[in-house]
C-alpha cells in the first residue's frame, strides 16, 4: 500500500478528492469498466486512473468487484430478514454464534445490532422449504439461541449496494 502513496499522499490520511469520489461512483455503477474506460468517463488519464483504482484497492476502500444476480432467475425467489435474540450475550457465545452463520452460504449478511435482538441477518433460499432447514441447522439446533423472529419479503422495490459518495 505505501508503493501508491508517492502518487497519492492524501491517502495516508484517508482523505479521498473528487478523482477518488467519481472512479468509486463509476466502478459501483459498473466495475467491469475497462481502465481506459474508466479514465474517460472521470475525465483523467489512464496512467492516472489505473494508480487512483490500485490505490483505493490496496487501502482497501475498494473491498471487491463482484456481479449483482437476481435472485429469482438463478431459483433462490425468497429473501428473509431475521431478528435473533441469544440467551447468553457474552462475548464468547456471540462470537460462537456469528461464526456459525458467516459459514452458511444462505446467508448474504449478518449485523450485530443493538437495542433490540442481538442479530439481524439476511438471507436468501430458493422456497419455505429451504428456509425450514435452513432455521433448523443455524436456529434450533443452537441451544443459547432464544428467540427468532423472520419476516419474509413479499417484494424487493429496492436493492442497491452503490454508496452516496
Amino acid at each position: 500500500m505505501k508503493q501508491y502513496f508517492k502518487y497519492w499522499p492524501s491517502m495516508k490520511e484517508n482523505i479521498m478528492d473528487d478523482i477518488d469520489r467519481r472512479i468509486l461512483n463509476a466502478l459501483q455503477t459498473d466495475a467491469s469498466l475497462s481502465n481506459h474506460d474508466l479514465a474517460a468517463l472521470v475525465h483523467v488519464s489512464a496512467p492516472t486512473c489505473l494508480r487512483r483504482v490500485r490505490a483505493l484497492r490496496a487501502a482497501g476502500v475498494i473491498e471487491r468487484e463482484v456481479a449483482l444476480v437476481d435472485p429469482a432467475k438463478v431459483g433462490a425467489g425468497l429473501s428473509a430478514i431475521i431478528e435473533i435474540s441469544l440467551d447468553v450475550q457474552t462475548v464468547e457465545a456471540q462470537a460462537a454464534f456469528e461464526r456459525l452463520v458467516l459459514a452458511d452460504a444462505a446467508v448474504q449478511q449478518v449485523y450485530r445490532v443493538a437495542p433490540g435482538p442481538d442479530f439481524v441477518l439476511i438471507v436468501q433460499v430458493p422456497d419455505m422449504a429451504a428456509y425450514h432447514a435452513l432455521a433448523h441447522r443455524l436456529f434450533a439446533a443452537h441451544t443459547n439461541v432464544r428467540n427468532v423472529k423472520t419476516y419474509f419479503s413479499t417484494l424487493r422495490s429496492k436493492f442497491e449496494p452503490r454508496i452516496a459518495l
